[in-house]
């Protein structure tokens, strides 16, 4: 059986996580939670929470991952990754000529101040906007041309986004994509109590409720430098409009 494997390529403190609950609940379709977060957490030393319980958990050498993981045996006909585009450090690429590829993005400022709740004031790198952006042209550059999903409007219309995004893969929309069960996924990674309150609450997308919370100062200067990725994603994302 030839197994299509699907990378989402996701910034942090987006709808990854549910993303990967609607995948989750097809009957096709097994999940896999970030498999290169402890790769990542080894090469760069990022003081993120739960650091040393990540690393104990996963394996930390990128390139085993690539071989054992995400090319790895699998027992269903679609293997869904969720994946953070800042864990590629120190990553031949290679493999994604294997693999779908998916960008999920998030309007900067309503995922900034989320982020920084967590690790504090982020760099560029943290967000992983320039390294879409570079994936995006690494990509087209091999003759890909991935979907772009932008949390917004996936929030908004989730039946019609995700209807046009499976479309795009070659598979059927299923219904049970749009729910799941409260609690979380016995595919999470060791690090959903740190990440995960929100989707946990949930059985399914959340409407999107804009932020009401005035944009920290101390933000605005690393907002300034995502917004130009932002806006260059965001332009060929998947609309939910009918």
């Amino acid at each position: 059986m030839q197994t299509q494997r699907i990378c989402l390529w996701s910034g942090p403190r987006n709808i990854s996580t549910a993303l990967m609950y609607a995948f989750g609940q097809r009957s096709d379709t097994e999940i896999i939670d970030e498999p290169l977060y402890a790769h990542y957490l080894h090469v760069t030393g990022a003081a993120h929470p739960g650091r040393e319980e990540v690393m104990a958990s996963m394996q930390t050498d990128g390139a085993a991952v690539i071989r054992d993981v995400i090319l790895g045996p699998c027992t269903k006909p679609i293997l869904f990754m969720k994946q953070m585009a800042h864990h590629l450090v120190d990553i031949d690429i290679s493999f994604m000529q294997k693999t779908v590829n998916i960008l999920l993005i998030r309007d900067p400022r309503e995922m900034l101040p989320s982020l920084m709740k967590v690790i504090g004031i982020p760099t560029l790198k943290d967000t992983g906007f320039k390294g879409q952006t570079e994936l995006l042209t690494e990509l087209r550059e091999i003759g890909q041309l991935p979907p772009i999903l932008d949390a917004r409007e996936l929030l908004l219309a989730p039946r019609n986004v995700l209807s046009k995004l499976c479309d795009r893969l070659g598979l059927s929309f299923e219904e049970s994509m749009l729910s799941w069960q409260r609690g979380g996924h016995p595919s999470d990674g060791v690090w959903a109590p740190y990440w995960y309150h929100n989707v946990h609450r949930s059985v399914g997308f959340v409407p999107y409720q804009p932020k009401r919370e005035p944009f920290p100062e101390a933000l605005e200067g690393i907002l300034s430098a995502c917004l130009p990725y932002y806006d260059m994603l965001r332009a060929d994302a998947i609309c939910g409009d009918t």
